[in-house]
Protein backbone atom coordinates (compact mmCIF):
# COMPACT_ATOMS: atom_id res chain seq x y z
CA UNK A 1 0.00 0.00 0.00
CA UNK A 2 3.40 2.09 0.74
CA UNK A 3 4.74 1.90 -2.34
CA UNK A 4 1.77 2.09 -4.48
CA UNK A 5 0.06 4.77 -2.73
CA UNK A 6 2.99 7.13 -3.03
CA UNK A 7 2.75 6.39 -6.92
CA UNK A 8 -0.83 7.33 -6.84
CA UNK A 9 -0.63 10.35 -4.90
CA UNK A 10 2.53 11.36 -7.34
CA UNK A 11 -0.31 11.20 -10.27
CA UNK A 12 -3.37 12.34 -8.35
CA UNK A 13 -1.45 14.93 -5.65
CA UNK A 14 -4.94 14.36 -3.53
CA UNK A 15 -4.13 12.92 -0.46
CA UNK A 16 -7.62 12.75 0.81
CA UNK A 17 -8.35 10.11 -2.15
CA UNK A 18 -5.25 7.94 -1.72
CA UNK A 19 -5.42 7.99 2.38
CA UNK A 20 -9.09 6.78 1.61
CA UNK A 21 -7.94 4.12 -1.14
CA UNK A 22 -5.89 2.55 1.53
CA UNK A 23 -8.32 2.77 4.66
CA UNK A 24 -11.26 1.65 3.15
CA UNK A 25 -12.43 2.94 -0.54
CA UNK A 26 -16.42 2.35 0.57
CA UNK A 27 -16.43 5.50 2.59
CA UNK A 28 -14.98 7.33 -0.04
CA UNK A 29 -17.68 9.31 -3.39
CA UNK A 30 -16.71 7.25 -5.72
CA UNK A 31 -18.91 7.24 -9.02
CA UNK A 32 -20.77 3.71 -9.46
CA UNK A 33 -18.17 2.86 -12.13
CA UNK A 34 -15.36 3.06 -9.85
CA UNK A 35 -16.94 1.23 -7.31
CA UNK A 36 -17.93 -1.65 -9.15
CA UNK A 37 -14.65 -2.23 -10.25
CA UNK A 38 -13.22 -1.77 -6.63
CA UNK A 39 -15.91 -4.44 -6.01
CA UNK A 40 -14.93 -7.16 -8.17
CA UNK A 41 -11.03 -6.53 -7.45
CA UNK A 42 -11.57 -7.41 -3.83
CA UNK A 43 -13.95 -10.46 -4.99
CA UNK A 44 -11.31 -11.36 -7.39
CA UNK A 45 -8.44 -10.85 -4.52
CA UNK A 46 -10.09 -12.40 -1.42
CA UNK A 47 -12.42 -15.00 -2.96
CA UNK A 48 -11.70 -15.68 -6.52
CA UNK A 49 -13.52 -19.12 -6.78
CA UNK A 50 -17.15 -17.05 -6.04
CA UNK A 51 -16.88 -14.38 -9.05
CA UNK A 52 -19.57 -15.85 -11.27
CA UNK A 53 -21.25 -13.95 -14.56
CA UNK A 54 -23.55 -11.86 -12.39
CA UNK A 55 -20.14 -10.05 -11.47
CA UNK A 56 -19.32 -9.40 -15.06
CA UNK A 57 -22.38 -8.13 -15.76
CA UNK A 58 -22.72 -5.42 -12.79
CA UNK A 59 -19.74 -4.19 -14.22
CA UNK A 60 -21.47 -3.55 -17.97
CA UNK A 61 -24.07 -2.63 -16.12
CA UNK A 62 -22.19 0.22 -14.60
CA UNK A 63 -20.50 1.50 -17.89
CA UNK A 64 -17.38 -0.86 -18.15
CA UNK A 65 -17.11 -2.13 -21.45
CA UNK A 66 -15.83 -5.17 -22.24
CA UNK A 67 -11.86 -3.97 -22.65
CA UNK A 68 -11.98 -2.25 -19.22
CA UNK A 69 -13.41 -5.37 -17.85
CA UNK A 70 -10.34 -7.65 -19.00
CA UNK A 71 -7.98 -4.66 -17.67
CA UNK A 72 -9.59 -4.79 -14.02
CA UNK A 73 -9.17 -8.79 -13.92
CA UNK A 74 -5.74 -8.31 -15.33
CA UNK A 75 -4.38 -5.95 -13.23
CA UNK A 76 -6.21 -7.36 -10.30
CA UNK A 77 -4.57 -10.79 -10.90
CA UNK A 78 -1.17 -9.62 -12.06
CA UNK A 79 -0.95 -7.87 -8.35
CA UNK A 80 -2.61 -10.44 -6.59
CA UNK A 81 0.41 -12.85 -8.26
CA UNK A 82 3.36 -10.30 -7.30
CA UNK A 83 2.71 -9.95 -4.32
CA UNK A 84 2.34 -13.02 -3.01
CA UNK A 85 5.47 -13.96 -5.05
CA UNK A 86 7.10 -10.85 -3.01
CA UNK A 87 5.65 -12.30 -0.25
CA UNK A 88 6.28 -16.31 -0.53
CA UNK A 89 9.76 -15.15 -0.73
CA UNK A 90 10.05 -13.18 1.63
CA UNK A 91 10.83 -9.31 -0.32
CA UNK A 92 11.37 -6.48 1.89
CA UNK A 93 10.73 -2.93 0.27
CA UNK A 94 13.64 -1.01 -0.18
CA UNK A 95 13.83 2.00 2.40
CA UNK A 96 12.09 5.57 0.77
Amino acid sequence: MEHHGAALHLVTRDDHLVEGLKSDYRKLELDNKTKAMFDYAVKLTKKPHSVEDADIETLRENGCSDDEILDVCQITSYFNFVNRMAEGLGVKLEDQ
